[in-house]
């Protein structure tokens, strides 16, 4: 059964997805995408606020995406893209040996004027720790697919 704009609502709250973090990826991906020290070397980690190597913010939005696309693809979902996000906020590090896990809660259901087969889902995404404790949030915009009209 696909999810179409229609079966959102706001209040709306869905918790999902695990996402074990592991010191191979935080040093992979810091050394692609974020080679800032204290993503790469305990030493320089030790002479910040994170006292350890810690993953990129960048890299914990990337471990949100994949459990939000695998639970997406799970429920069946009609998005069509995103413009985009607001207010991403990094709340709590992330470090090596965390498993992260997602909630989403919708706070608007839009339907498009000018597209009448769409409208926008706007949702709080919060990414907590294995100790329940945010280390992420953000606004996503979804664009969403009507549920089509039957011929019948």
């Amino acid at each position: 059964m696909t999810r179409y704009f229609e079966d959102y609502y706001v209040g709306q709250n869905e918790r999902f997805g695990t996402c074990a973090v592991t010191r191979e990826e935080v040093l992979k991906f810091a050394s692609k995408y974020d080679p800032q020290p204290f993503h790469l070397s305990d030493e320089a980690a030790a002479a910040t606020h994170f006292r350890r190597i810690a993953a990129s913010g960048w890299h914990t939005c990337a471990m949100t995406m994949r459990m939000m696309a695998e639970h997406f693809a799970e429920v069946g979902h009609a998005g069509i893209g995103s413009p985009g996000v607001d207010e991403l906020r990094w709340l709590k590090p992330v470090y090596p040996g965390d498993t992260l896990s997602c909630e989403i809660e919708v706070l608007e259901c839009r339907a498009s004027r000018s597209k009448p087969d769409r409208g926008v889902v706007r949702s709080e995404w919060r990414v907590f720790n294995q100790h329940s404790e945010p280390v992420m949030r953000l606004i996503g915009i979804d664009m969403m697919l009507r549920r089509p009209v039957s011929s019948d």
